[in-house]
């Protein structure tokens, strides 16, 4: 996404300022529009320039800086005196500089909400809502303390998804290397002797040599090649369509796809239950929730049934079978309607999917292994039998 600087004029006629992420200008001006009536200028904006920062904030920090910002005003002192404590203290460089700004604006009398949103772009639009609500309650510590829970679950089942993830990817990338390395290395020497052979060598040996000589001589076409194919899926990513299409299709992976959709799930239900246990209206929590989620694809979906709730429909129903989030999570949100438990029914739910992320994370490894094995055995065995094949021709005709 691209990061645009805007001035513009709210709602109650007063002169803003701040930072928007988003695909193109256009979607920029669109998502400004939603809080402001008139875009007086709007330009695009590189990260780290000036006194802002762009990018995703680590939800580990995050989750660290809720609980530093619970404890202390919780303690009583001043919002203000909190930030600056904060401020001097974290490791973080990003949140460092977001929060020294933050310390600021607060002291010539903007709100913590509006500060977090103009300074730190790249923080998540579920965090400065949950603070807005918190500052417009008076229960700023309680709203800290919802955030910190809901970034320490969600950064321990992302680290729980990349940990199932680390034995296959290392075990493939070695393997690339060592197959690599056999071929222009070890084929080669291989292949002199074959030659000093002068008999007419199996097609294994004849295949596995063209691919020897490929690797050789033509390995900048091949780096070529995926350098471009890289380009291409980047260049279309950027477009909405093609993005959205990029987004559907990871849902539809073998065996990651599933796991995709439980950590969706997960993540819905984490959100919603936050966002609604933060006092936001059920409308305002969904249309939130939509943006946030990691998907954009099934994010978009969300965002649809905001029109039909503005309608008066239930939530449940306008999830159902307009999304491709699970059939469970849909009936769950419909009962927790019913009987008027959301936010406890959605938070007992974010638990069963964070229990299914493990079970399918362990299944995956074990699914993943003898597949990975199977492939190895293959090559493994290919390159013996082209090696050793002419050695057994060149020994039965003696």
């Amino acid at each position: 996404m691209l990061t645009y600087k805007y001035k513009a004029v709210s709602h109650k006629g007063a002169e803003v300022e701040g930072f928007v992420e988003a695909f193109n200008e256009y979607e920029a001006v669109n998502k400004i529009k939603e809080t402001c009536t008139v875009v007086r200028s709007i330009s695009e904006v590189k990260v780290g320039k000036g006194n802002f920062v762009s990018g995703k904030i680590n939800e580990k920090a995050l989750s660290i800086l809720c609980s530093q910002l619970s404890i202390i005003i919780g303690a009583g002192l001043p919002i203000l005196r909190a930030v600056e404590m904060i401020a001097t203290q974290t490791e973080n460089k990003k949140l460092k500089i977001i929060m020294d700004a933050v310390a600021k604006d607060v002291s010539s009398g903007l709100s913590l909400a509006k500060s977090f949103r103009d300074k730190g772009p790249g923080l998540p639009v579920t965090f400065i809502e949950t603070v807005r609500s918190g500052e417009e309650s008076g229960t700023l510590e309680h709203s800290f303390n919802r955030l910190h829970d809901y970034y320490n679950k969600s950064s321990k089942m992302k680290g729980k998804v990349k940990n199932a993830m680390v034995y296959p990817t290392f075990t493939m990338v070695v393997a690339i290397i060592v197959i690599v390395i056999i071929m222009v290395k070890a084929v080669p020497v291989f292949t002199s002797s074959f030659a000093e052979m002068g008999t007419a060598l199996p097609l294994p040996t004849r295949m596995l040599i063209g691919m020897s000589d490929f690797f050789v001589e033509y390995w900048f076409a091949l780096v070529g090649v995926v350098a471009l194919l890289i380009a291409i899926y980047k260049f279309f990513d950027k477009k909405e369509n093609s993005h959205l299409k990029f987004e559907k299709a990871k849902l539809k992976i073998p065996i990651f796809g599933r796991l995709a959709s439980l950590k969706l799930a997960s993540q819905f239900a984490a959100t919603m239950s936050t966002l609604l246990g933060a006092g936001l209206p059920v409308v305002e929590a969904v249309s939130i929730t939509g943006k946030v989620m990691d998907n954009d694809y099934i994010g978009g979906q969300v965002m649809e049934t905001v029109a039909m709730l503005e309608e008066g429909k239930r939530l449940g129903d306008s999830l159902h079978n307009r999304t491709e989030l699970p059939q469970l999570l849909v009936e769950m949100t419909a009962v927790g309607e019913e009987t008027g438990s959301l936010e406890t029914t959605l938070d007992t739910i974010g638990k069963f999917y964070d229990n299914e992320i493990d079970i399918a994370s362990s299944r995956m490894v074990t699914l993943l292994e003898p597949i990975i094995i199977c492939v190895l055995a293959f090559v493994v065995l290919f390159i013996l039998v082209s090696v050793y094949a002419p050695m057994f021709s060149l020994y039965g005709g003696i």
